[in-house]
């Protein structure tokens, strides 16, 4: 084998599972989510319990029959901190349509923690979320924080964006808005 050939396999090596930005029928990704990415084929979601507010289990299938977006965050991740208002404007915008947002904390505190920081941030309507043994984010196999992940209605992976994102912005709105159809 040639050098030439043993580069290009190993740079074809080196890529991440998840293929570029433009899968065949999918809208194109650009502006505020122009990072977001889709696997080859949807992924099934983990199956792990989180907590909701008042610290009841739920798992990712309570929400079947509904889009998911699904943000993984934390109150010490400042990006994270930085796009929760535009979460929380999304998911007014949107709730209406079928779109379930949740913003799934991995503090160690818990919704003791979570729920007074929300309000001290302005954010009421996302509603408290938590994993606090941050579960959640190692079995999507997420690389930091934030990472926001689009389930389908079954419950599949649709895609992703790591790191913050205008998710209240016209072209997150036409993401969504694409696989509600």
């Amino acid at each position: 084998m040639g050098i030439g050939r043993f580069l290009a396999a190993l740079l074809l090596l080196s890529q991440p599972a998840w293929g570029s930005a433009v899968v065949a029928g999918a809208p194109p990704f650009h502006g505020a989510i122009g990072q977001f990415t889709a696997p080859a084929e949807p992924r099934p979601a983990p199956s792990l319990p989180f907590l909701d507010g008042e610290g009841r289990e739920r798992t990712f299938a309570d929400f079947r029959g509904r889009l998911v977006l699904v943000n993984l965050w934390a109150t010490w991740c400042a990006p994270c901190v930085k796009e929760l208002p535009a979460l929380d404007r999304l998911r007014a915008r949107l709730a209406a349509s079928g779109v379930t947002v949740l913003a799934v904390s991995s503090d160690r505190g818990g919704a003791r923690q979570v729920e007074p920081f929300l309000k001290k941030h302005g954010v009421e309507g996302l509603g408290v979320w938590v994993d606090p043994k941050g579960a959640i984010p190692r079995a999507f196999a997420a690389r930091g924080l934030p990472t926001t992940i689009l389930l389908d209605r079954e419950g599949n992976e649709l895609g992703r964006l790591e790191g913050d994102a205008a998710w209240d912005s016209e072209s997150a709105v036409a993401l969504i808005e694409y696989y509600l159809k």
